[in-house]
Parts: structure tokens; sequence; C-alpha cells
């Protein structure tokens, strides 16, 4: 007897299109494998060569597929203008958050999550220096914050693996993957926020809250792509859209979806009411880490914002503009309003942070072209300085370890200029000064805005911006005008590595600011998405 066997066509997998991801992804668990196999004295080099090695092959993959407008992995990976330059940028700001957090001295992750550990001979490295700035090369000291910092290299794969979900999120085509994606970044940020044994309490305290804000908002993503799903028939995003469009009837579940979907994405990029984690977390986590977190994380998930407003949801932009209309203002006037009362440097940034969220989602509120390369403008412009002004904090250090205490920072102009005019260089974009990156970036988002109809949301972003200008003026105030302490905390020297990412980040703000036309052009040409 015959039987007719139906049998179903393997799936067509884009190899090359998804290159970019699968080598960060090989890097990661390659990673785990020099982790699990490889002798301790030579993990440290071969996790350094992987990650950077890996980031940069990586990114010559974003660079061959320029141009390039498909969809892959069965339609579940858009590879398209938006997702390629929101990839290149998340690799580049990655690769120069890598000498922060791979310093073997105190100033990175590496000595940073040994303080308290026994290293090899039976002495505790806290006991091994009792200045972790002063490090003295080839010294005992040294020595000693090599050795611990050895044993901590696991830091580099959990870093990679958090790359290769940054790097799907902006390009996911369908909610489960993008779902997926949201979890791979998260897991390993929620690991690397509790590495900051220094400050013990607080760092654990950081990645518990971390993890338990995060775990709500990837439910309510979830839920949220439950209901869309019930609605459309499909996760995949156009399929999603063409179900808004065709149907004229009850949209309950559509909008009851999409309220939770942007649930999941307002925390991962700290717009209010879902910021409360940032302050925290930035504060608690080793700052490398910090620095890493604020750039990449925020490039990623406002690329993932941009793909479900634009792709799948541009059928029901009369209901969620009013509402994100809303969102955006309190982030920006909460943003705004609460740096000015902080006195950590860390929190304040924080803050400035969420009210750069709010700016950033004026662009988005757009709904146009415009609005769309104006806001991934804003994410590579940002991105850099973001790095910059965190790479610059871990080198204030005293006896405990890094300063971040504002009053603490008096007469650092007078002590160290250069490192306290590059600082000021990196707030003085925050505030959107002129011939910085800061200041292009918001008009370019706010003229997308006003274009877009959303002139009363650009009067507040001009007003939240010179109330900004007050917290960022004071810290140079605070630097240059102020008396020292006798106790005032010391510059580090930094090494060769993190000099290149401050040089880079502080060059990049600058020649963005002076010379934005290429971004821009770079920028508006691949503000197309595939469908």
């Amino acid at each position: 007897m015959n039987s007719a066997v139906d049998v179903l066509p393997a799936p067509s997998i884009e190899y090359a299109q998804l290159s970019p991801m699968l080598i960060v992804f090989g890097v990661a668990v390659a990673g785990v494998l020099v982790e699990a196999f490889a002798p301790t004295r030579y993990r440290y080099g071969g996790q350094l060569v992987l990650s950077i090695g890996g980031l940069a092959a990586a990114f010559i993959a974003v660079v061959a597929l320029a141009g390039t407008r498909v969809s892959a992995a069965v339609g579940a990976v858009a590879v398209d203008g938006p997702a390629l330059l929101l990839q290149g940028t998340i690799l580049v700001v990655s690769a120069l958050a890598i000498p922060l957090i791979a310093q073997r001295t105190s100033v990175g992750v590496a000595a940073d999550v040994a303080v308290g550990s026994t290293a090899p001979g039976g002495r505790n490295v806290l006991d091994a220096f009792t200045s972790a700035a002063a490090t003295v090369p080839g010294s005992e000291n040294e020595q000693t914050a090599t050795r611990a910092g050895v044993i901590q290299t696991e830091v580099f794969p959990l870093v990679m693996f958090a790359v290769g979900g940054m790097l799907l999120f902006p390009a996911s085509d369908d909610l489960l993957t993008m779902f997926i994606a949201l979890e791979v970044l998260s897991l390993p940020l929620y690991m690397l926020c509790g590495l900051a044994r220094r400050r013990r309490l607080l760092s654990q305290e950081a990645a518990l809250k971390y993890f338990l804000l995060g775990a709500f908002s990837s439910a309510f993503f979830l839920f949220g792509a439950a209901f869309l799903y019930g609605y459309a028939g499909s996760v995949q995003l156009d399929e999603i859209a063409a179900a808004i469009t065709a149907e004229s009837g009850d949209r309950t579940f559509a909008l009851i979806g999409a309220g939770l979907v942007s649930v999941g994405l307002l925390f991962k990029i700290g717009a209010v009411p879902f910021h409360y984690w940032i302050p925290d977390v930035y504060q608690g986590a080793p700052t490398p880490i910090t620095a890493f977190m604020a750039s990449a994380t925020k490039i990623a998930a406002f690329g993932a914002v941009l793909r479900v407003f634009y792709v799948a949801l541009p059928g029901l932009k009369d209901d969620w503009r009013p509402v994100m209309s809303v969102v955006a203002i309190a982030t920006m006037i909460v943003g705004s309003v609460v740096a000015i009362t902080q006195t950590d440097m860390k929190r304040m940034l924080a803050y400035s942070s969420v009210a750069h969220a709010g700016f950033i989602l004026t662009g988005v509120i757009a709904v146009s072209r415009d609005g769309l390369s104006s806001t991934m403008f804003y994410l590579v412009a940002y991105g850099f300085s973001t790095v910059g002004a965190f790479a610059v904090l871990t080198l204030v250090r005293d006896d405990s370890g890094e300063v971040t205490a504002m009053a603490r920072w008096a007469g650092l102009g007078r002590r160290s200029p250069t490192v306290a005019a590059v600082f000021a260089l990196f707030l003085l974009a925050f505030a959107g000064i002129p011939l910085t990156s800061g200041f292009v970036s918001k008009f370019a988002v706010f003229q997308a805005a006003a274009s877009g109809g959303a002139v009363p949301l650009v009067i507040v972003g001009v007003l939240s911006s010179a109330i900004a200008v007050v917290f960022y003026i004071r810290v140079i105030v605070v630097m240059f005008f102020t008396e020292p302490d006798a106790d005032a905390p010391r510059v580090v020297m930094p090494n060769l590595a993190t000099s290149v990412t401050i040089g880079i980040t502080a060059a990049a703000t600058i020649l963005i600011g002076i010379f934005p036309q290429p971004l821009l052009d770079l920028a508006d040409g691949a503000a197309v998405f595939v469908r």
C-alpha cells in the first residue's frame, strides 16, 4: 500500500546576510570554550583577541552588506538600511568599550570584580594593594591585580553574547525573534551589572533590580505579542501591519497588544515611567559595563522601537502618537529636572540618559523618513559621547576606588586640565551646545518632529534642553572654578587602549558637530526598511 508523505521543505537560511550576527555569536561560543579548556595564563590574551577580532570581522561584514535590502531566515530577520547602520554603530561602540572592560588594573572590570577574592598564593587582593589607583607597573601590586584579572575573563563571552543580542534586536522582523533577541541581550547584562565587588551590595542590588524589572518588562512584551498574534494571526511585522490596515472594525486586541509591546520597549530605552532602574543600575554596575550598556543597549532598543512602530504599527499611529508624545514629554522633563538634584556623577549621567531618551522619541514620533534618519543620526552621535564620558569617569580615583561624588571633583580642571576639558566636551555635547554632535542631533530630531506636526513636543524639548544645561554647566564650574579639597582624588594615567577610546570618542563628538553632513547623508540613505 502506497502512502503519500508530505515533506516540509527545508528552511532557507541566508548565512551571508546573517554573517555579522553569526560571527559575534560564534566568537561568544569560542570564548566559553576558551574559559573551559584554555590554561589560565592564556585566557586573558585569547579572550581579548577573540573579542576585538570578532567585532572587527562583524563590522567588515556589515560594511560588505551595505545597500542590501532582503528578508532573511524565513522572514525572521531584516537586512536593510536601518538594521545595518545601527548594527555597525553597536559594533563600533562595543569595540570602544572593550578596552575599558579589559583593563587589567583596577580601572576596568577585571580587577574590580576581583577585589575581595583570593588570588593565587592565598593572598587577598584587597590586602595586596591599598590603593587601586596607585598600581605601579612591574610592582607586586600590578602582578596581583593581573592575576586576579585573569580569573575574571568570563566577562568577555558575556559581553559578546550581549552584543549578538543587540545586533539581532533592531533587525528582528517578527515579534518572536525580537523577544528572543531581547532575552539574549538582557541576560548577560544582568550578570555583568553584578560584577563590581568593590561596591558589592550596591552592585548586586543593581543586578537584582535590573533582573526583576527586566523580567516584568519582558513578560509585558511577550503578552503584547500574543495579543497582536491573536489579532493578526501572525507575528510577522508586515503581516500585522497588513491586518491593521485591512481591518476597519474592532481593533481592541491590536491596541492592547501595541500598548503591552510598547511597555517592554520603553523599559529598555529608559523612558518615563519605566526609568526607575536606570540610576540604580548605572551607579551600581562597573563603570565600563555602564558605558557599554548606556550606549549599545540604547541604540539596539531604539532600533527595535523604530521597526515596531514604523513597520508593524503605522496603521495605529493616530492612536499611539498621542500616548508616545505624553511619554516623550514626561521623559524629557523628569530626566532634566531630576538630574539637577543629583550629587553623584553616574546618577547624573543616568538621568541625562533618561532625558536623551525623550529627545530621541521626538524623532520617532515624526513617523517619517526624516524622523527615521534623524533618530539614527542621534543614536550614532550619542553612542560615541556616552562611551567617552563614562571612560573619563574610570580615571578619577582615590584610595577606595572610583570617585563619583560630584563635590570630590572640585578643582579637577586645575590638577588635570586635559581630562577635565575632555569631560567638559562630552557634557557640552549632551547639553546640545553648537559645534558638538549633540547640537546637530537635537536640531535634526526637533526639525523632523516639527515637520511631522509635533510642534508642542519640540517646544518642550527646547525648554528641557535649556534646563539640562544647568546641571551640565554645574559640573564644569565644579571642575574649573572651585577650590579642591585637601584629600582630592587623583587622576589615573590611562593606558594606550583607554587613551585611544577617549580620543576617538572626543574626536567623533567634535567632527560630527562641525562636519555632520556625511553622517546625515548616510543616515538618510539608510532610512528605508525592507518592508
